[in-house]
């Protein structure tokens, strides 16, 4: 029987569905996969929670699922958040170095990297993650840890990341409801990165793309840190509301034929290649070009990729990337994907993520669809390993908004 300590849990709060896996901490730092749990999602809209009572029952069937089949009472989990509300940004800190033989301690680098964190951020949103890419010791850049080190003046290169306050909230609420607690929220892209990509694609260069139903997620790294991240609220879901819109057939009948018929790129199909249509209310069911359902996907699907690449060029990230690009999510199983990707970033490797680094996981979760939950899973048996306190400590976090709130209100009465 694995130790409660040692047991750790990825809750992957998704648009289509909810997945939980239970995984145990072993020895030698690797991460046995117990089990795990999926249930369609019902409650959220693009990653936003929309209605309380079907997320919380989603994610009680897949947390039941996951203890069932892992023999594990699941009481605490890290939970992915995405959604259009996260924002990104890269900010620098300094301090000087205050030690009478100018030493640099643990202590410098936190004060540094809390100094990257003051920037101005809005009463109803707040930092997720704050993620150190280098430091600078008196203007000598590219240092990973300058612990140890002298200097007379420490600067920090962080990525933020932030979210509305009231989103992760509603996502902390649902999970409480289901008798759960949270340990922590993590951005999705980043925990699917920790499942797909070695230290090697993060120091050579790489671009994880994480295309999903609601949202496309998406993270770029290079020289092993995080360089950009962002959320589009274009991904699969479009696709098949396309082809629902396009052919006038039902959605549940649009995502049939796209998982079973599509391909990424239209050039694919050969020519004589059919799909079967169904039956509307103004046509009788026949036979369609595939030609005609691929192209409908292509014109999505291109969409997604462009916005993502030039907003990764807008934000000088576009020549940091050795290893490609890295398909996750559901999309990523298209046919054709890889090559679409290809294709519109200029001819860079593009190849499909599948989660790595674990031991004892089922076949079935050696799929890009279940990259951001054993992401998630890994993230905390990390998180854990240091440790460190849960850096985003929502109690805290909610009454410091609620205060800003009031002092805001009292300011305006007073002004008034």
């Amino acid at each position: 029987m694995p130790k409660r300590d040692n047991i750790v849990v990825g809750l992957d709060v998704g648009t289509t569905k909810i997945c939980a896996v239970v995984a145990e901490r072993v020895k030698g730092g690797e991460l046995r996969i117990l089990g795990f749990g999926s249930a369609p999602s019902k409650g959220l809209r693009k990653g936003v929670v929309v209605n309380i009572e079907s997320t919380v029952d989603s994610i009680g069937r897949a947390v039941d699922e996951a203890e069932l089949s892992s023999g594990v009472e699941v009481g605490s989990v890290f939970v992915g958040i995405a959604g259009g509300h996260i924002q990104s940004c890269n900010s620098r800190g300094v301090v000087p170095i205050t030690a009478p033989n100018n030493e640099i301690t643990r202590a410098d680098v936190d004060k540094a990297i809390s100094a990257a964190k003051a920037i101005a951020v809005s009463i109803d949103r707040e930092i997720i993650h704050a993620i150190p890419q280098q430091f600078h010791v008196d203007g000598e850049g590219g240092i990973a840890d300058p612990v140890g080190l002298h200097g007379m003046r420490l600067e920090a290169d962080v990525h933020i990341v932030t979210g509305a306050v009231m989103s992760a909230q509603n996502i902390v609420k649902c999970v409480n409801t289901a008798g759960i607690q949270v340990e922590d929220i993590v951005l999705q892209p980043l925990a699917s990165s920790m499942a797909t990509l070695s230290d090697i694609d993060k120091q050579v260069g790489a671009i994880l793309v994480d295309i999903g139903g609601g949202t496309t997620d998406f993270i770029v790294f290079s020289d092993g840190s995080v360089r950009h991240s962002d959320v589009l609220y274009l991904a699969g879901n479009d696709v098949t509301r396309d082809i629902h819109k396009v052919l006038c057939i039902p959605e549940s009948k649009a995502e049939e034929l796209k998982v079973r018929y599509g391909y990424a790129m239209a050039s694919m199909a050969r020519t004589h290649e059919t799909f079967p249509r169904p039956a509307t209310m103004h046509r009788a069911a026949g036979e369609e070009p595939l030609r005609t359902l691929c192209e409908i996907i292509e014109f999505r699907m291109r969409e997604i990729f462009s916005i993502t690449r030039d907003r990764i060029q807008g934000n000088g990230c576009g020549d940091l990337v050795g290893s490609g690009v890295v398909l996750t999510g559901g999309m990523a199983l298209l046919r054709g994907s890889r090559d679409l990707a290809r294709d519109v970033f200029n001819g860079i490797p593009a190849r499909i993520g599948r989660p790595q680094g674990v031991v004892g996981a089922i076949e079935t979760l050696a799929s890009p669809i279940y990259a951001t939950a054993i992401g998630l899973a890994k993230y905390g048996a990390e998180f854990r390993s240091h440790g460190e306190e849960t850096r985003f400590n929502r109690r805290n976090i909610f009454k410091s908004v609620f205060r800003k709130m009031q002092e805001w209100v009292r300011g305006r009465s007073r002004s008034g």
